[in-house]
């Protein structure tokens, strides 16, 4: 269990603490490294910038501010790396100069606040939770939801449907996920960081969404995995593409991930929505880090790759402990051969490793 935290957090204080050096102590030594974007991997990524600082004294100011403000914030060059979990395409890649790398992988899980109800209880079909979304499902004891759930007492109390108000990674996943299985879905709403929502309310973040699920009895929401147990939301029963009904575990989001071909992935363009498997989690995806292939500041490029390097090699457990999927050392070796291939600085020589 981790603590609750705010989306901006301690961490970004580092500007304070060390001036608006972007990066550079006194006498030019890398002293913090900044980024922005997704919300999704909040959690671990805060877990492993403590224990970086402790060990090597060089602060993380990252701003959890979703996926869609960092890939501005990265193509703004205000901060040194952007963070999203919606993957660009290998077009837009090259368009802005940007290299991706798969960082960590996770599970997005709906969350609801009925009385009575606790977590893994609730069973909810593909067609369900689209209807629910879609606004045409509006109350707890809507015979749809009563006939997969036999047992279990539901009242008659209306949905208040919860969504991300920003431009979010978790919402691209999500959406992604209702698009693959409901073709209304992806006729009237599509798959987008951000779309126009037939119902609800938005909340800011995934910590905004987790807030207001849970504080308005009737809510669903979708949060990263990380959230939900921050919180003691309650997660439901999400029927897969084999048909069997699976709770959001790391063992269900392993399954997931074991399909992924990230080798033939074309600039580790990759969605790990509805996969194959019987004890797949439906909607899975990996969170992605944006930098620039042609480095301004080598030095602090470096550093940037210096400690997502060590997290890959040193945050594993840390990333279990929060239900988090570690890249596989395969793919670490397959991004690592990239960074070397790809990010140089000014003059065309490789700032790794």
């Amino acid at each position: 269990m981790i603590k609750n935290r705010i989306a901006v957090t301690v961490l970004t204080l580092a500007l304070a603490i060390f001036g608006l050096g972007m990066g550079h102590g006194h006498a030019g030594k890398v002293t913090e490294i900044a980024g922005a974007g997704a919300t999704f991997p909040y959690p671990v990524y805060a877990k492993w910038a403590d224990a970086y600082y402790k060990l090597t004294g060089i602060k993380l100011n990252y701003q959890s501010i979703g996926s869609g403000g960092g890939i501005k914030q990265i193509k703004a060059k205000t901060v040194d790396f952007g963070a999203s979990d919606a993957p660009l395409k290998p077009a837009d890649l090259n368009k802005w100069g940007l290299m991706q790398f798969p960082m960590i992988m996770g599970g997005v899980v709906p969350v609801v606040n009925i009385e009575g109800v606790k977590p893994g209880e609730l069973k909810i079909s593909n067609k369900t939770l689209v209807d629910i979304y879609l606004g045409k499902i509006t109350k707890w004891n809507d015979p749809a939801i009563k006939a997969e759930n036999p047992g279990l007492s539901l009242p008659n109390k209306a949905i208040t449907v919860v969504h991300r108000a920003d431009g979010s990674g978790t919402t691209w996943i999500f959406t992604n996920f209702l698009s693959k299985v409901s073709k209304e879905w992806k006729e009237k709403v599509g798959n987008a960081k951000a779309v126009a929502w037939p119902a609800g309310i938005g909340g800011k973040g995934n910590e905004g969404v987790a807030s207001y699920v849970k504080r308005i009895k009737g809510s669903i929401g979708y949060v990263e995995y990380a959230y939900a147990l921050q919180n003691n939301l309650t997660y439901i029963l999400l029927k897969n593409k084999a048909g069997n009904y699976v709770a959001p575990e790391m063992k269900t989001f392993q399954a997931a991930a074991a399909n992924a071909d990230w080798e033939h992935a074309e600039g580790f363009y990759m969605v790990l929505t509805d996969q194959p498997g019987k004890d797949s989690w439906p909607i899975t995806g990996a969170s992605f880090i944006l930098v620039y292939k042609v480095q301004d500041k080598p030095e602090v490029g470096k550093a940037v790759l210096s400690f997502f390097d060590w997290c890959y090699k040193n945050g594993q457990d840390m990333a279990a402990e929060l239900h988090y999927v570690p890249m596989p050392e395969s793919v670490v070796n397959l991004v690592e051969k990239a960074w070397a291939d790809q990010i140089k600085d000014k003059n065309g020589h490789p700032i790794w490793p």
